[in-house]
């Protein structure tokens, strides 16, 4: 008789802290790369938006890349603003959504 799922699960059981971030990572990268393709729609190169945003081109492709955890709000209003776009944050609350900027 072989070992079951629940066996092997039982002596070496799943991290969820680790699976939880590179979720969350996942996340920020499809959230960045939706950033990307609006910039690129318009089309404008980092370059251009961050001459709009006053900041280097670096900073537009952290952004670019999924590193959003740190940015701030008006940094990530600005960005969109600049690609014509207009940023709306929302809150969820169970069944409720609310939105608040």
């Amino acid at each position: 008789m072989g070992i079951s799922l629940e066996d092997v699960l039982a002596k070496r059981p799943v991290r969820r802290n680790p699976v939880e971030a590179r979720k969350a990572r996942m996340f920020d990268q499809v959230r960045a790369y939706r950033l990307k393709v609006l910039r690129k729609a318009q089309p404008l190169t980092q370059k251009q938006v961050a001459e709009r945003l006053e900041v280097g081109q670096n900073r537009v492709s952290t952004i670019e890349r999924g590193e959003l955890d740190r940015i701030q709000l008006d940094t990530l209003r600005r960005y969109v603003d600049a690609v014509g776009g207009t940023l709306r944050i929302e809150v969820e609350l169970g069944d409720d959504r609310f939105q608040i900027a």
